[in-house]
């Protein structure tokens, strides 16, 4: 027997009924019917998340407005107004908060490994995923604690294991970051190999290198400047070089060279604030010529006698680096999050921050794929909220400044998928 699905009436028969045209009329039309509503129902899930109602701040674009932003197979797939939540699988609202690209912190040492008393594959070290996430950070820039020689070493430990985006400045210094006399071997210090280490994984190494040398020859600093000229790369300049004057370093440095720690106050290297209290005239004259300053903050690397009077006399951070590591997460930096505050408190915008944070760092590194929300990018993105009360902000020696507004992640996405969320803003309420 058969039931006709069109109406309804049995056929006792055998074979199948002979359809009239009438009922292939009737047929075509229930056809044409599931035809047009299954793209739609496709349709319906075109994003795999939804971000409604945020201040989405992305420099790069000049946006700064209250937007929605879908994601879709791990990419940036619209911004704009209004978006229907019926178009996605999840929603997530962010009235009230920011919502940013991925933060990006370009120095960080996260070669962690077993070895004591070492920052090259040794405790000094943190592992990335363990503190970028909570602060909004997708991405992280190892500063030179690998080099030539151990590289390979970090990629296969560190880089391929981790969920943050991990990328690196190469040291120039083969055994990278030692923390020992080996890491200032100037036979280790090979040009050549640095840049042919450079052009074998260009698609993580961003820049070359120098620091922790403590004698008086320029030698480890010419030939980091030649493996950066070679790679056609920036060159990331620490503060660990006594005997080389800050004016010296500036002069040497080109366009888009990128000098660290540079709110400090420390006895080995004169800090960019005079004993009147001014901006040194040649740091300023760095500036004009394209030299990039980042924090840099770690443990010893900024005091507020130095940041803000550099702030209120033009030379405000092109990056928020924070040179992460195990003794400075502990101190005064804490995080990213904790220095982009400081900032908020000392009278910086937040869209200026955000830029610094985002965009800015993205650029220093030549990396332009990424610390955007332009459609067709990877989704790395961050929800922000921002905190009013009594907060106290710490530099490294020791100094409180007060402030009544702080940064705090409330949701950060890597490639489209969370992979933080501190209140729960994504996940479903308890059904009682």
């Amino acid at each position: 027997m058969f039931r006709c699905v069109l109406c309804g009436k049995i056929n006792s028969k055998k074979t199948l009924p002979i359809l009239n045209i009438k009922d292939l009329k009737k047929i075509a039309i229930v056809l044409g019917f599931f035809i047009w509503i299954v793209p739609v129902i496709n349709y319906g899930q075109q994003y795999d998340l939804l971000i409604k109602n945020g201040n989405v701040i992305d420099p790069k674009n000049k946006i700064n407005s209250i937007l929605d932003v879908a994601v879709a197979n791990g990419k940036i797939a619209k911004v704009a107004r209004n978006i229907p939540s019926t178009l996605a699988k999840k929603v997530v609202d962010a009235s009230g908060l920011f919502v940013t690209p991925g933060l990006i912190d370009i120095h960080t040492h996260v070669f962690v490994g077993t070895r004591p008393d070492k920052f090259a594959d040794g405790i000094f070290s943190l592992s990335p995923d363990d503190f970028s996430f909570k602060s909004g950070v997708t991405t992280v820039v190892d500063a030179g604690t690998s080099g030539w020689r151990n590289f390979p070493v970090f990629k296969n430990q560190v880089i391929d294991k981790s969920q943050t985006r991990v990328l690196a400045f190469l040291n120039i210094t083969g055994s990278g970051m030692s923390g020992d006399s080996s890491q200032e071997d100037i036979n280790d210090m090979d040009s050549k190999l640095t840049a042919l280490t450079v052009e074998k994984y260009p698609e993580i190494i961003v820049g070359i290198k120098i620091g922790h040398y403590t004698g008086s020859e320029w030698t480890p600093f010419e030939k980091a400047l030649e493996a950066a000229q070679q790679s056609k790369m920036p060159l990331f300049v620490e503060c660990h070089l006594p005997q080389l004057s800050l004016e010296d370093q500036l002069n040497r440095m080109r366009p888009g060279d990128i000098i660290t720690h540079s709110y400090e106050k420390v006895s080995e290297r004169m800090p960019v604030i005079d004993e009147q209290g001014h901006i040194r005239p040649f740091v300023l004259e760095a500036k004009k010529k394209g030299i990039l300053f980042d924090v840099g903050h770690g443990g010893a690397g900024f005091w507020f006698s130095q940041a803000i009077p550099a702030y209120k006399q033009g030379l405000a951070p092109n990056s928020f680096g924070t040179d992460l590591h195990r003794f400075s997460m502990n101190s005064g930096m804490k995080s990213m999050l904790n220095i982009m505050s400081k900032y908020l408190n000392m009278g910086m915008p937040v869209e200026d921050i955000i830029l610094r944070a985002t965009w800015n760092a993205a650029k220093s590194i030549k990396r332009y794929d990424l610390g955007n929300l332009s459609e067709g990018t990877v989704a790395d993105v961050t929800v922000l909220s921002l905190l009013k009360g009594n907060f106290g902000f710490i530099d490294a020696g020791g100094i409180k400044l007060k402030g009544n507004r702080k940064l705090e992640a409330e949701l950060t996405i890597r490639a489209g998928k969370i992979v933080w969320d501190l209140n729960g803003i994504a996940a479903q309420n308890l059904k009682n």
